[in-house]
């Protein structure tokens, strides 16, 4: 038996013997991945007291010469802060910075964009990735973005470094406010598809070019427009945009 255990191990096919160390290899060289959350950062200088997730009025503590755009339909709303040409911001807060700008979804801050100027304690991207990650406390890899950023992904944001006029810049996302923004996109283009498919026949109105004046389809009077000056409208409003009003005689 022994004899026999020894012959078949000695004879085995090689990729079998070979698939334990394979396997090890694979698990050696696989990226580590960054399972760090947005709460777990910590207040890095670079972020100079900004975070994700505070609100404009904490923004507003921070700096309380900013101003904030109009809200959009979905909830978006942005900010820039320009320390070097607004005499009122304490520019000692924010040295070699050039610019800061926060995109903030229902009132709290989803995004934060800081450029450095040339004169920053580091400008070569690798130096600043080193320096990013160590006041992050990030261990895992980045990977290029786009041209000649650098970006990492972790459990739910993402950071990305790039270059702007001679200066390094970083951007940090949160991720799971794009795809909240992305399903209220996606919502409202359903529900404007929906109200499209639920128009009828009997929505539509029947114009008369010449006269601007708009008839509803069973007036008797649509039919005596010629054809040439004949126009047809999916809705009343749609008609009355246009420029057309409704036959006071034919309703």
């Amino acid at each position: 038996m022994v004899n026999h255990v020894s012959f078949t191990t000695l004879h085995a096919p090689k990729t079998f013997l070979l698939l334990p160390l394979l396997l090890m290899v694979t698990c050696l060289s696989a990226p580590a991945q960054c399972t760090v959350k947005k709460t777990d950062l910590p207040a890095a200088p670079e972020l100079l007291g900004f975070r994700l997730g505070m609100t404009k009025q904490e923004v507003k503590v921070r700096v309380p010469q900013t101003v904030f755009g109009p809200t959009d339909p979905f909830g978006l709303s942005k900010t820039t802060i320009n320390p070097y040409f607004d005499p009122k911001i304490d520019k000692t807060l924010f040295e070699n910075v050039r610019s800061v700008s926060l995109d903030l979804l229902d009132e709290h801050v989803t995004s934060i964009w800081i450029g450095f100027d040339e004169n920053f304690k580091v400008v070569a991207l690798d130096d600043f990735v080193k320096l990013l990650s160590d006041s992050f406390h990030l261990a895992a890899p980045w990977s290029d973005w786009k041209s000649r950023g650098r970006q990492v992904r972790c459990a739910d944001f993402q950071l990305i470094v790039t270059t702007v006029a001679r200066g390094p810049s970083f951007r940090l996302v949160d991720t799971g406010a794009d795809d909240t923004i992305a399903a209220r996109r996606l919502a409202k283009e359903e529900e404007q598809e929906a109200l499209e498919a639920n128009q009828t026949e009997s929505d539509e109105v029947i114009a008369d070019k010449t006269t601007k004046i708009f008839y509803s389809p069973n007036c008797p009077a649509a039919k005596n427009i010629a054809d040439p000056n004949k126009v047809i409208f999916k809705t009343q409003v749609e008609a009355e945009k246009a420029g057309f009003k409704l036959s006071p005689d034919c309703q």
